[in-house]
Parts: structure tokens; C-alpha cells; sequence
């Protein structure tokens, strides 16, 4: 899912109230401001004042109808005819709800006009908005901007057809950079170098005559590199639930969804992130002035450890955390290595580890060393919730099936935190992390939230 999707998408609801509410207020004018006024007269004017507010609450519930209809769905291509329609047939039952709700509630103001002309103005004005916010869409996409990536594997007719199509209808936001013929070593070889610049977003599989092992080859490669696997109808024989359908050119297109954090779960979690960790930061303001202010005291050093941690698609970043070790922790974690009490994976654990100051040993044992990562979540490097972040030469030492925690942003705590903290072995964590990502609802991400401060005061260990 691209940013330009995600951003227009989401400007669409501010601007779709705005046309609702611009729309009724021009129903409003024409009804008690103008010659209607004459030709049919007025038995009972609502205040404007009234009007307004009733105005503003009524556009919320349009809008929940237009997400009901999918005119939010986070989707690259779109047929301008199917928006306008789904723009009809929104507006239309939001009237009848309102007629509805009018005939039950009489105290609500009764003027057939305004609501009729509100019907038509806002069908007219939100299909406008729209046409003109993916006017602006597409002509970023011929510019380049905001276009996915594709390469193309397959050799026969429907693949021809389909790689025509896109050629045809740049305004779908999809550019070719490559076709293959099969997945074999040597495309291996060359889609490795073009994933690693960053030079592809998605391949499709087109040709229903590729070998299955070659497809679930392909399938772990997409999953290797963080890389959307999309693929023509009936390649498959196993089912996949968590798949979406697109057509193009009569084509039935299938994605497999890494995960359910794609298009709203992504701006519902961000949205998430960002009010709950600025409430967090600011009732635990006084305790983090007090800890900065032991920490400088107890020992030599920065209040903050900048430490290099591995993020979404192995994106390297600055995390930050209050200094519970002494200076130049990380270059004697070499000398330590011998000691790693932690023999089932990439990651150190060592129990009695000597760079811990005599401040550090409380912080980790409370986790208040960890809450500076609010910094990161407000820069949109973690999220609240999610996988374990881990150091980079840790991630060097991951086996394919690891990288699937890469899928989505590392947490501040997660599930395999609250299953076990420092415990578990790192299989067992993968296995929890592999499960929230591919299972994740916002109802999760609350429960172990709530579950986090429980399990610290069961268990004192480190994390």
C-alpha cells in the first residue's frame, strides 16, 4: 500500500463532510433566502444557529455511510462511472435514513426542499470532490509519483494481454519494470538486486503454467523481501483467506495481505499511536525528569541511549531509550558473547551483565528505561504495539521465516512481551509476533496495552 494512497483516501473523508455540510448550507439559503422563499412561502423556519448543528452531526452519519459502501476503500484503481455510483446510491439511502428518522421524530424540522435539494447538491459536490482528487491522483501517477512498481512473471496470452492493459492505462498507477518469463536462479539472482535498491513493489503472477514449486518459491521470495504477491485466478490450489480481489482487463487479479495493518488499520493504529502515547508522555512528564535526573547522577553519559535498532522492511533507525548501561555498551558486547545465556537465536541475553549501572538495574526491571520510545512513535519509526525491535546484526542472523516480524513497525510492548517477556525462546516469539501480524485488530493492540502494566508487576525480570 502506497503513502499517495493512504493520503488520499484519507483526505477524502475530511472533504466529503465538508461537501455535505456545504451542500445543506446551500439547501438552507436556497429555501429561506432567495425567490423559493416567494413562490412557496415559509410556515416554519428553523434558526440558522439549530440548523447548523444538526448539520454537523447529520454529515457524521453520512460519512459512516459512505464508508459502509466502500468509497473509502484503499484501492489504486478506480473507474470514475463505479465512484459516481457508489456516490449515488450512498447519498440516497443517507436521505431515505433521514426521511426515516423524520417520520418518527416531528420536532425535527420538516422542509421537503431542503432535504431533497441536500440529496442532489451533496450527490453533485461529493462526486465533484472526487473526480478532482483522483484527477490530481493520476496525473501524479504519469508523473511517477505515488505508481507501484511492478514485475511481471508469466509467458502466455493472458499475460500479454494484462501487460498491454497497464501499458494502456497509466492512470492505474502501475508501471512494468520487468517481465520474466519463469522464476528460476538467474530472475532470483536479478529480482535480489532490484529489491534491495528498492526498485520494485509488487510481482504478479500471471502464467498459470509456472510450476507450483517455482510459485511458492516466488510467494517466499515476496514474503523475504516485504514485497506485495499478487496473482491470476486458479494459479493456486491452496486457499487463502486474507486475500483481496482487483479485475483488470477481465482479469481476475488476487493479493495476498501480509497483514490486516494495509490501508485503515494502518491510519486507525497511527491515529492510535499518536493520541495515546502524547496522554502517556504527558502524566509521566514529572517521573521522566526525575529518572533523567538520577541517571546523570549515578553515572557518566547522556540521559537518552541512541541506539541503531531495525524497523518496517528492515529500515534501520534511532532508538531511544534512557541509559541503563554504562558508555560504550554496545562495543563490549563482543567481549560478552560467550556469556549469551540465549543460544536459540540471533539475540543476546546475559543475566548478570556487567555494563548495567546501579540506576539501569531499577529502570529494566520497571521498563521505565523504555518509555522514551514515545519519541519514536510520534516520529512514526514503532508503534505502541507490535514486535520486539532488534539490534541490526541481530536481523543479519535472521532465517527466512524470521523476517516475516519485519512486516509491520516494532512495538514498545507486543504480544510475545506479555506471553512470557524475556522468557521465551526466540521461536516462540517469532511464532507470537507471526500470529498478531497476521491477525491484528485495534481490540488487540487494547488488550495488551492493558495487559503490559499486569504482567510488569508479576514479573520483575528484565525485558
Amino acid at each position: 500500500m502506497k503513502k499517495s494512497e493512504i493520503f488520499f483516501s484519507t483526505l477524502l473523508v475530511p472533504v466529503d463532510y465538508a461537501m455535505i455540510v456545504l451542500a445543506s448550507l446551500v439547501a438552507y439559503s436556497l429555501r429561506f433566502g432567495s425567490t423559493v422563499s416567494e413562490i412557496r412561502p415559509v410556515v416554519y423556519e428553523i434558526p440558522f444557529a439549530e440548523f447548523f448543528d444538526i448539520v454537523l452531526v447529520v454529515a457524521v452519519f453520512w460519512l459512516g455511510i459512505f464508508a459502509i459502501s466502500g468509497l473509502y476503500a484503499m484501492k489504486g484503481q478506480r473507474r470514475n462511472f463505479e465512484e459516481v455510483a457508489k456516490i449515488l446510491l450512498a447519498c440516497s439511502t443517507a436521505t431515505l435514513a433521514i426521511i426515516v428518522f423524520i417520520f418518527f421524530q416531528r420536532e425535527f424540522f420538516s422542509s421537503r426542499f431542503i432535504i431533497l435539494t441536500s440529496f442532489v447538491l451533496s450527490f453533485i459536490f461529493v462526486s465533484v470532490a472526487h473526480l478532482l482528487v483522483r484527477t490530481i491522483q493520476t496525473s501524479l501517477y504519469k508523473k511517477g509519483i505515488g505508481i507501484h512498481r511492478l514485475v511481471i512473471v508469466g509467458e502466455d496470452k493472458l499475460t500479454d494481454d494484462f501487460v498491454k492493459h497497464i501499458y494502456q492505462l497509466p492512470s492505474l498507477g502501475w508501471k512494468i519494470v520487468d517481465r520474466f518469463k519463469n522464476f528460476d536462479e538467474q530472475v532470483k539472482n536479478i529480482l535480489n538486486q532490484m529489491a534491495e535498491t528498492d526498485k520494485i513493489d509488487e510481482i504478479i503472477l500471471t502464467d498459470s503454467q509456472l510450476p507450483k514449486s517455482a510459485t511458492l518459491d516466488l510467494i517466499d521470495f515476496c514474503n523475504n523481501y516485504h514485497l506485495t504477491f499478487k496473482y491470476a485466478a486458479d494459479l493456486l490450489d491452496t486457499q487463502a483467506t486474507n486475500v483481496e480481489v482487483h479485475t483488470i482487463a477481465g482479469i481476475p487479479i488476487i493479493e495476498i495481505k501480509r497483514t490486516p495493518l494495509e490501508g485503515w488499520g494502518k491510519v486507525s493504529k497511527r491515529i492510535f499511536d499518536i493520541v495515546l502515547s502524547l496522554l502517556i508522555a504527558l502524566i509521566l512528564s514529572p517521573v521522566f525528569m526525575i529518572v533523567s535526573i538520577v541517571i546523570k547522577i549515578d553515572s557518566q553519559g547522556p540521559v537518552l541511549a541512541s541506539l541503531q535498532r531495525v524497523g518496517r522492511g528492515g529500515k534501520v533507525f534511532t532508538l531511544y531509550k534512557f541509559r541503563s548501561m554504562v558508555k560504550d555498551a554496545h562495543s563490549q558486547k563482543k567481549d560478552l558473547m560467550a556469556y549469551n545465556q540465549r543460544k536459540d537465536g540471533p539475540l543476546f541475553k546475559m543475566k548478570d551483565d556487567p555494563r548495567i549501572t546501579r540506576v539501569g538495574h531499577f529502570l529494566r526491571r520497571s521498563s521505565l528505561d523504555e518509555f522514551p520510545q514515545m519519541i519514536n512513535i510520534l516520529k512514526g519509526d514503532m508503534s505502541l504495539v507490535g514486535p520486539r525491535p532488534h539490534e541490526p546484526e541481530e536481523v543479519a542472523s535472521y532465517q527466512k521465516h524470521h523476517k516475516k516480524v519485519l512486516t509491520i513497525k516494532p512495538g514498545l510492548t507486543g504480544l510475545a512481551q506479555i506471553s512470557g517477556r524475556s522468557d521465551l525462546n526466540f521461536e516462540d516469539e517469532v511464532k507470537l509476533d507471526t500470529y498478531y501480524i497476521e491477525n491484528w485488530s485495534l481490540a488487540k493492540d487494547i488488550k495488551i496495552i492493558i495487559k503490559t502494566p499486569l504482567i510488569l508487576l508479576i514479573s520483575r525480570k528484565a525485558a
